[in-house]
């Protein structure tokens, strides 16, 4: 057997794909669902099928120029432009402009008799009529129960399901059948699904009262596509999925450095601050200072003219920027420059998937360079450790694969002897920064050492932290007798020490006195010694010049009486 080369497939006939608009579905589908064939999606009352067609149509008229016929069963063409409107979707104009054609099919279960020529005839007249006058390529039947609603012979179910699919793939347009999920089946019927090219299930979840929506490919026939449980949220936008479930670690890294705002603190990260696009957690006690330091991280970013986004999940907006503003931090200044945004919600808000998916929009609309989560502990309350750590781990790939610098805070427990954070986060992350209290001399204080940093080069040493009315501060490491010393203890040394220090001065300028009292004494004897030594030596020198001028004169007085007897003579 042989196997032709790679190369050779590309000349081979792909499946064309129409996109659908909907944030991150055309990323799971490889492109969109499959085009000229029919799609079922099914799920549960609520679980968005009928927003999730019209968002088909809608990005299919407005994006890529395919107008659509939307076939309704049970809304009415009224009800469903106002159920919409709320998206911005104006169906009425669309309708108007010949993009969009809504027909609602009106059928009554009563009315229906079963026999063997029940047939779609009168279907496909109407929905093929709705087709060419407008040029329809998009066509959506909500929901196919309501259409097959009177009918339990299964023979005559199948064969007219397929006659419908049939139609529909010879028509060439790319349909969207919306099915009801039935109690062991994916539809009601049980059929749909074998028939249909594309199969994706809706689901809606409620554990702990909170909800969570999923959505799951569950075939796609001649396409590769994403297999997972993939969250999505419906809003004010719309539709959006989260194609993050298991990222591969491919991302590029950056070896550029990004300030921490706390100057010692880059100096203890070898001089430079954090690695940009790599993941940092400030964790630690409470009341030791977590906030403070994202919040000076933020101010530094924002500074230097880097947008940012801080997710808070314990104070509001307000109560962050009035409480910055105590230690000379001014977010507000950012705030009004477009440089930060706040999002500040109750982890109980949503489900866990719809934190992540709502932080992935935000981060898709603002397109920050610095993200701040704080803190990720209040997230164990919508989900237990795995599941936070599951979807941090997710979130952390992601951000990283946009080369997004993101901050975590934890609150750890005094307990905790591991210094491990209760989400298990401490060793997905780039870099740890640990603030723990230190309890001595009757008082607490704070003490900041960097548990790890990958890649770089870092300080060892426990530094004191000192929040100030002028920001925040690392003490120079102090060591005493027993040790590094902090707060009071520290400052106790220091008297301490300035009191040996005066008493050693002290002692040292008695010492000098007496040295210079003994050196007086001594050279006052030996001036005193000096002038006695004078005055003997002028004592002895006077003698000795007497018995000279004695003799001096007694030999003129011999010579002069030598000369008077010679001249008598």
């Amino acid at each position: 057997m042989s196997f032709e080369p790679s190369e050779s497939r590309d000349r081979f006939k792909t499946l064309s794909k129409a996109q659908t608009g909907i944030r991150g579905l055309d990323e799971i589908t490889a492109g969109g669902l499959p085009a000229g064939r029919p799609t079922l999606i099914c799920g549960a009352a609520g679980s968005g099928k009928t927003l999730f067609s019209v968002e088909f149509l809608v990005h299919g008229a407005m994006e890529h120029g395919e107008p659509g016929v939307f076939v309704a069963f049970e809304e009415k063409a009224e009800e469903l432009g106002v159920n919409v409107a709320s998206l911005g979707f104006d169906l009425e104009q669309m309708q108007r402009d010949k993009l969009i054609r809504i027909d609602h099919v009106h059928i009554e279960r009563s009315e229906i008799e079963e026999t063997g020529e029940y047939n779609l005839d009168g279907l496909f007249i109407r929905l093929g009529y709705a087709i060419d006058s407008i040029g329809a390529k998009r066509v959506v039947l909500d929901t196919i129960e309501s259409l097959f609603a009177g009918l339990t012979n299964l023979a005559v179910l199948r064969a007219e399901l397929r006659r419908l699919f049939e139609w529909l793939k010879e028509k060439k347009v790319t349909t969207i059948i919306t099915g009801e999920k039935g109690e062991a089946t994916l539809t009601r019927q049980g059929l749909e699904e074998y028939v249909s090219d594309c199969v994706i299930l809706l689901d809606h979840r409620v554990e702990n009262k909170i909800s969570t929506r999923l959505l799951r490919i569950v075939k796609y026939r001649g396409s590769v596509h994403g297999t997972n449980e993939y969250p999505f949220l419906i809003d004010e936008e719309g539709i959006s999925v989260l194609p993050v479930t298991s990222l591969r670690l491919s991302h590029p890294v950056s070896s550029e450095r990004i300030s921490s705002g706390i100057p010692a603190l880059d100096k203890m990260l070898g001089g430079k601050g954090f690695f940009k696009g790599s993941s940092v957690l400030v964790s630690g006690t409470a009341g030791t200072g977590k906030t403070s330091i994202a919040g000076s991280f933020i101010d530094s970013v924002c500074k230097e003219g880097i947008r940012a986004i801080y997710f808070a999940f314990e104070e509001s907006q307000h109560q962050i920027v009035r409480n910055m503003q105590s230690i000379n931090i001014d977010l507000q200044s950012h705030l009004d420059k477009g440089l930060l945004l706040f999002n500040a919600s109750r982890p109980t808000l949503n489900g866990l998937e719809m934190h992540l998916i709502t932080i992935t929009k935000l981060v898709e609309k603002f397109k920050p360079g610095v993200v701040v989560l704080d803190p990720i502990s209040n997230l164990i309350t919508v989900g237990s450790t795995s599941e936070v750590k599951s979807l941090l781990t997710r979130l952390i790939d992601y951000l990283q694969s946009k080369q997004i610098t993101v901050m975590f805070t934890a609150l750890a427990l005094n307990e905790n002897k591991t210094e491990q954070t209760d989400e298990g986060v401490s060793s997905l992350v780039d870099a740890w920064i640990l603030v723990r209290d230190i309890e001595s001399n009757g008082e607490r204080n704070r003490g900041l050492y960097v548990m790890k940093s990958r890649g770089m080069k870092h300080s060892n040493q426990v530094r004191e932290f000192v929040i100030t009315d002028e920001g925040l501060k690392l003490v120079e490491v102090f060591l005493g007798p027993d040790g590094v010393l902090t707060g009071s203890a520290r400052e106790t040394q220091r008297l301490l020490e300035k009191t040996s220090e005066a008493i050693r001065d002290h002692a040292v300028s008695r010492k000098d006195r007496e040295i210079e009292r003994k050196r007086l004494i001594l050279e006052s004897k030996i001036a005193s010694l000096k002038e006695e030594f004078e005055s003997l030596q002028e004592e002895l020198n006077k003698n000795y010049i007497e018995e000279e001028l004695k003799k001096s004169i007694m030999d003129d007085n011999r010579k002069e009486l030598i000369r008077k007897r010679d001249d008598q003579i």
